[in-house]
């Protein structure tokens, strides 16, 4: 019996499962790659998505063995939690952050502008659309206050909201022979530390409309269940 046991074969490391510390170093190294020029964004993007969803040791190591080592430590730090420089997804109270704002007005004048990515949204935004349009997507978006107010106006013009499950939105606003309206499901379950949207302001022959949409790892986590 004592000979049967020794010979038992000691398991493969790289079914072993995976910590938060090996997926997030992994994540750093592919961060570091992205900025050195190595993997452009839609690379980085599905090789980011496959860190998170990894479940051993194994999963990881295809990641990162088309890309040099570095040369400092094997194993950096992760990322801190609630740095809007991290790439790992970050979620309800984490969005909130201690940083400068990237931008506080958007105005599109017959013409469009839009905020996206990991941009920084102050404690009051400023949308203004005049015969045109604005997009302010707030799916990876980090917040300088719990309470942020977003003042639309606009003017035989829209402004769309994009926003992810775990903020939540309030809309306030005066419609003038216009709209404002949420679309895309509000969430059912929100963290208690979640930043709050408000939505203010006029529509004048126009339409600020928000929309609750997926994150991009989120719709592909889906189609991989599916």
């Amino acid at each position: 019996m004592v000979e049967t046991m020794s010979e038992i074969t000691p398991p493969d490391p790289d079914r072993m499962r995976a910590s938060d510390a090996d997926r997030d170093a992994v994540a750093h190294r592919l961060q570091e790659a992205f900025a050195e020029g190595r993997l452009d964004p839609d690379e980085h993007s599905e090789r980011l998505d496959a860190v998170y969803r990894a479940k051993t040791v194994g999963e990881l190591v295809p990641l990162t063995q088309d890309l040099p080592a570095v040369s400092g430590p094997a194993a950096p730090a992760a990322p801190t939690p609630g740095d809007f420089r991290s790439p790992r997804p970050i979620y309800g109270a984490d969005r909130i952050v201690d940083q400068p704002p990237t931008s506080s007005v958007a105005i599109a004048v017959m013409g469009g502008a839009d905020r996206s990515g990991s941009w920084v949204v102050p404690e009051n935004f400023v949308a203004f659309a005049l015969m045109g349009g604005v997009e302010l997507d707030l799916r990876e978006a980090r917040f300088t206050a719990r309470e942020t107010t977003i003042w639309t106006y606009t003017v035989m013009g829209g402004i769309g909201i994009v926003v992810p499950d775990d903020v939540q939105v309030r809309v306030h606003g005066l419609p003038v022979m216009g709209g404002f309206g949420v679309g895309g499901g509000t969430p059912s379950v929100v963290d208690p530390g979640a930043p709050i949207v408000h939505v203010r302001g006029i529509a004048v022959m126009g339409g600020v409309g928000v929309d609750y949409r997926r994150r991009k790892h989120q719709k592909r986590q889906d189609e991989i269940e599916e």
